[in-house]
C-alpha cells in the first residue's frame, strides 16, 4: 500500500491518566471484582503447563512516567508462550526495517486459529501475520545470525523490553519441543514456499525457546509500557525500540494479537493487546500506560478470562479504549467569530 506519506512526520496526541490514587485504586478494584471468576480451564496440551494453580492472579499497570500499581500475584513466573511474538515482531522491525518485515510477513488477520495450516495455503505461502504461529516462525528466522546469535539477539532484547534479566524455563521448553510437530510441519511447509532461507527447524526451536523464557504480569506492564513510551523503557530509561517500531507492533496487535477474537477484544477493550496460553495478557494504551495479566483459566481461543475482564474494566475505568469519545465541551468553532 503507497500513500505517499514518507515525508510526514508522525504526530501523536494520546491524553494522559487520572491521578496516582485513581489508577492505583481502580487496579486494585479491577483485580478485586474478577479474582473469583472461575470460568476457563487451564491449557493442557503443552502438559507443563496444566500444572499451572488455576486460582493464581495478579494484574499490573505500569505508566509511561515508571509509576507502577500492581495487584494479586504479580509476582508469580510463568512464560510468556505468544506474547513474546509481539516483542520479538517489534525486535526484527528495529533491525531490519518496516518494508523488510512486511514483505516477508503479512499484517492482515486470518480469522483461523493460530497454528492454521489452511492459513498458509490460502495465501500461497505468505504467513498472513506475525501474531499467529506461522508468521512468528517466519519472524523470528529473520533475525541476523546463527541459532546462538539469534537466541542472544532475542533473549538481551526482550529482557531491555522488560528491563531485567529474563531465563527459560528449561522444563516449559523440553515440553513444548517434545509437542510441536504442528509447528515443525508448518516451519517446513514455509521452506516449501521460500519463505524461510535457514533450517527450517532451528527457527523453530528458537522459536520454541523463545516461548519459554519466564516473565510475571508486572515484567509484561513493563514491556507493554515500553511500547506505551515510543520504546522507551519507563522504568530503566533505555531506548530498546524505535517510536516507528512501536507504532508499527500496536497496529498489528490491533488487528490481530487475540487470533480469531481480535475483532471482539478490540470492539469490547479497544486496545493492542496479545495473550499467551500460559494466562498471560499484555494490553498497550499509547502513549499512558502498559497492563499486564496473569490468571491461567483460558477461554476457547485461548486468552484468559480473568485477564480480559480486568483488561476490559481498565480500558472503561482509566479512558485507555482508543475509540472513545465524549463530546467537545460547548464552544464556537476554531475560526468563527466568539
Amino acid at each position: 500500500m503507497d500513500l505517499e506519506v514518507g515525508d510526514v512526520a508522525q504526530r501523536a496526541s494520546t491524553g494522559s491518566l487520572p491521578g496516582w490514587d485513581d489508577v492505583e485504586a481502580l487496579v486494585v478494584e479491577a483485580w478485586q471484582r474478577n479474582r473469583g471468576v472461575d470460568d476457563g480451564v487451564v491449557a493442557d496440551y503443552i502438559p507443563i503447563l496444566a500444572e499451572a494453580d488455576p486460582a493464581a492472579f495478579g494484574l499490573a499497570v505500569v505508566e509511561v512516567d515508571g509509576s507502577t500499581h500492581d495487584a494479586g500475584d504479580v509476582d508469580v513466573a510463568f512464560s510468556i508462550q505468544s506474547i513474546s511474538k509481539a516483542f520479538v515482531y517489534a525486535l526484527a522491525c528495529e533491525e531490519l526495517g518496516h518494508e523488510v518485515v512486511l514483505e516477508r510477513v503479512g499484517v492482515d488477520n486470518t480469522g483461523l486459529a493460530f497454528n492454521s495450516v489452511m492459513a498458509i495455503e490460502l495465501a500461497a505461502g505468505h504467513p498472513r501475520n506475525p501474531m499467529v504461529n506461522a508468521g512468528a516462525i517466519a519472524t523470528t528466522a529473520l533475525v541476523p545470525g546463527d541459532v546462538d546469535e539469534q537466541w542472544r539477539f532475542i533473549v538481551d532484547g526482550l529482557s531491555r523490553f522488560a528491563g531485567r534479566p529474563l531465563e527459560v524455563d528449561q522444563v516449559v521448553y523440553e515440553s513444548e519441543a517434545a509437542t510441536n510437530q504442528r509447528n515443525r510441519a508448518i516451519a517446513r511447509l514455509l521452506e516449501s514456499y521460500g519463505r524461510i532461507a535457514g533450517d527450517p527447524l532451528d527457527a523453530v526451536d528458537v522459536y520454541t525457546r523463545q516461548c519459554a523464557l519466564l516473565v510475571t504480569a508486572h515484567d509484561l506492564a513493563v514491556m507493554g509500557a515500553t511500547l506505551a513510551d515510543g520504546g522507551v523503557n519507563p522504568v530503566t530509561g533505555e531506548r530498546v525500540v524505535a517510536p516507528e517500531v512501536c507504532r508499527d507492533t500496536l497496529a498489528v496487535l490491533a488487528a490481530t494479537g487475540m487470533y480469531e477474537r481480535s475483532g471482539e477484544w478490540l470492539f469490547e477493550i479497544g486496545l493492542p493487546g496479545k495473550s499467551g496460553v500460559a494466562g498471560g495478557i499484555v494490553a498497550i494504551s499509547p502513549g499512558k500506560a502498559g497492563i499486564g495479566a496473569y490468571s491461567p483459566r483460558l477461554d476457547p481461543a485461548g486468552n484468559s478470562v480473568r485477564g480480559q475482564r480486568a483488561a476490559a474494566y481498565l480500558s472503561r475505568a482509566l479512558g485507555l479504549n482508543l475509540f472513545a469519545s465524549a463530546p467537545a465541551a460547548s464552544a464556537p468553532p476554531k475560526g468563527s467569530p466568539s
